[in-house]
């Protein structure tokens, strides 16, 4: 079941046609219907909060597996079903042929963070009121997440031609904004009350190496477009910030003072997908991975309190029990603090697709529950390890539980990670960063009081 976008609700003209949004896939896709929905409003246009309210529904797909096409095709089918009137966008856009085969009755396809021709699009089937602005936009935009985090893309595509991903494909290669205009729209979302900036794109650690590191002006300072100098800038704005998607090439080392230091999160999401170095060659992964194991050691002992997030794949074509076992032999030793594992898909028109040695489905899913029962292990021993301790957290909103509030540490990024239960914290509000007292902990969540 696919759930439309909501915005908070405007007065509204009785003229005022309303789009439907849904949104799928990953963080970076968000971006992109935030940016859409900013336009949208700008031009008079409501958002309409279900499928028969709406004149139109603008579905932003996500194509990066199988399963996620899927899941894009039956919220197309959904939305047409219930509304009649359909615009398709986001990665699976890339492939208009494979959506309109299955679908023949949508009005339009574009593809991922192509702006102006999904705008062109609806202008096409849906007329804009006479009078556009009907309510102020937000110098901010309008943003999709809680009003105290947001997510900040600083590039789109990417330049790695790992065998497994098609991203290449769907939204081409490197092309990184400028950073001032980086620095400038984080600056803008912090003066409206954003308090945690996540840093997305789909290789961090890259940025800038397209316009080979430009430097900009911003506040009378000069920056360059690297990750160093991006770190650097929105350390400054006073607002968590938080690192995702980061490849270990060897300059990432240079961020980890600013870590040690408080200037950004000492978090760093890192995709790994494997530790065997016959299994990253083959899905030929950037950055060397030969010290990678030293360097996060290096890095725990600069930042004591570091957490590294990152995500695996298992059952891999041609990865053996050899394989396997060194991958669970590397998050034991890495000490992991979260981590995702997929299964291996085999994704039309990815590269792997052709690759000797396909592991069996039923050994996919006997690996995966391994992996996942040594990482619960591995995070049971982190959790514990914190009782006692009093650190920061950030408020989200009220749990289930009478009095209780849910916030997270430095350690947790919102969707992804654990969540902190803070007992007696109902007067506190959304983005609220407090001082907690940590009483419990399970396998992923942590129990405290205020301290």
């Amino acid at each position: 079941m696919s759930t439309l976008i909501d915005t908070p609700p405007k007065p509204q003209a009785k003229t005022q046609p309303k789009v439907g949004i849904v949104s799928l896939g990953c963080p970076k896709a968000l971006v992109d219907s935030e940016r859409i929905v900013t336009r949208l409003r700008a031009e008079g246009y409501a958002i309409s909060p279900d499928y028969n309210g709406a004149d139109l529904v603008l579905v932003n797909t996500c194509g990066f597996l199988d399963s996620s096409r899927d899941e894009s095709l039956d919220a197309i089918g959904e939305a047409i079903e219930a509304n009649g009137k359909v615009i398709v966008t986001g990665c699976l856009g890339a492939e208009p042929d494979v959506i309109q085969k299955a679908h023949p009755k949508v009005l339009a396809v574009t593809g991922p963070h192509q702006y102006e021709q999904v705008m062109d699009a609806v202008h096409t089937h849906l007329t804009p009121p006479p009078n556009a602005f009907t309510d102020l936009v937000p110098e901010s935009g309008i943003r999709l997440t809680p009003r105290h985090y947001a997510y900040l893309k600083i590039s789109e595509g990417c330049n790695n031609r790992c065998s497994f991903c098609i991203i290449p494909k769907l939204r081409g290669d490197l092309v990184s904004r400028p950073i001032h205009h980086v620095l400038t729209e984080a600056e803008q979302l912090v003066r409206a009350g954003v308090n945690e900036l996540l840093v997305i794109s789909q290789d961090t650690s890259a940025y800038g190496l397209d316009v080979k590191y430009a430097p900009q002006a911003w506040k009378g300072e000069e920056y360059e477009t690297r990750f160093l100098d991006l770190a650097r800038g929105l350390g400054s704005l006073g607002a968590w910030v938080r690192m995702h998607y980061v490849y270990p090439y060897p300059h990432v080392d240079k961020v980890i003072p600013l870590m040690a230091d408080g200037t950004i999160l000492p978090y760093l999401d890192i995709p790994f997908q494997h530790a065997s170095a016959n299994v990253l060659k083959a899905m030929k992964r950037p950055a060397k991975q030969d010290r990678v194991l030293e360097r996060i050691q290096q890095w725990r002992r600069d930042v004591p309190g570091m957490t590294i997030r990152s995500t695996f794949i298992v059952g891999f074509p041609g990865e053996t029990e050899e394989d396997f076992q060194i991958l669970l032999d590397f998050i034991r030793e890495a000490k992991i603090d979260r981590a995702g594992c997929f299964k291996y898909e085999n994704v039309q028109h990815a590269e792997s697709r052709d690759l000797p040695g396909h592991v069996p489905e039923e050994v996919k899913e006997e690996r995966w529950h391994r992996f996942m029962a040594l990482q619960a292990e591995i995070s049971a021993e982190r959790a514990a390890n914190q009782i006692g301790t009093t650190q920061d957290v950030i408020i989200d909103g009220p749990s289930d539980e009478p009095g209780e509030m849910l916030a997270r540490s430095k350690a947790d990024a919102p969707e992804v990670d654990g969540v902190v239960y803070l007992a007696n914290a109902a007067h506190l509000q959304p983005g609220d960063i407090v001082s907690a007292h940590v009483t419990d902990a399970d396998e992923y969540d942590l129990y405290a009081e205020l301290a």
